[in-house]
């Protein structure tokens, strides 16, 4: 089974490349894509979001959409996290057998909307588990905690943490664990995921940067994906497109 991860950026890196680059991966099993729009905000043209001025003319504001048409051979699994236009997507194609998916919130509430920046709503992860002739495995989905202060621990980060590892330990089954984390490598919140045991393929593999030359800021991690010990690892690696300022990760299990 092979599985991509990857931060669309909401697109800005341009609509044609970002199109192209997931027809030149049909051969992939699920992709757990974060930063993905369904719909214009229309109320929200010119407020700060992450940092960034939401200018909706530079973004994918259909990304659902035009990615679902390319990739007609999948189920698209959308599971916003601010209103209900932005937030987490994955494709599972169709052949795959989809037993359960949802969502659990690990950060405020479904429909929390934030003061000031808009960058820190609510978080989610989404998940599918399919049924293998090796018996059940869960995919799950992440975009985590964005609160202006860089990429270190603070209390809801860990507490997020918490609440992620809550939702894993009562599946009783093997589980991949993906996406843009916002975070360090040297967090006590990405240590409490080693710490339980999930093995971590950035640190596994010796990534060096999960970003791309689009992201001119000097910390280079953000992402990753975590298998849990009854997974076995095929191959893993950073892929090279350079399609958002987030690199693609593609991962091979067994």
């Amino acid at each position: 089974m092979k599985i991509i991860s990857l931060n669309t950026w909401g697109g800005r890196a341009g609509r044609e490349a970002m199109l192209s680059f997931f027809e030149a991966y049909k051969n992939i099993d699920i992709f757990c894509l974060q930063e993905i729009w369904a719909a214009p905000y229309d109320d929200y043209e010119g407020a700060s979001a992450g940092g960034l001025e939401i200018n909706q003319g530079d973004v994918m504001t259909k990304g659902l959409q035009d990615i679902s048409r390319v990739l007609d051979m999948y189920v698209p699994l959308f599971r916003p996290h601010f209103l209900d236009n932005y937030g987490l997507l994955m494709f599972v194609r169709k052949d795959l057998e989809i037993i359960e998916e949802g969502e659990v919130f690990v950060h405020m509430e479904k429909g929390y909307l934030p003061v000031g920046d808009i960058g820190k709503h609510a978080r989610n992860i989404q998940y599918v588990t399919i049924n293998t002739n090796k018996g059940l495995v869960t995919i799950i989905n992440f975009h985590g905690l964005w609160n202006g202060m860089g990429k270190g621990d603070c209390e809801e980060r860990l507490q997020q943490s918490d609440k992620i590892l809550e939702f894993l330990q009562k599946l009783g089954h093997p589980y991949v664990l993906c996406g843009d984390f916002n975070l360090r490598p040297d967090t006590e919140s990405i240590k409490k995921f080693e710490d339980a045991g999930l093995c971590n393929l950035i640190s596994e593999y010796k990534i060096s940067s999960t970003r791309t030359d689009l992201y001119t800021k000097p910390e280079k991690f953000a992402d990753y994906i975590f298998v849990d010990g009854e997974i076995k690892t095929i191959d893993f690696k950073v892929l090279p497109d350079q399609i958002s300022d987030h690199a693609p990760l593609l991962v091979e299990i067994e």
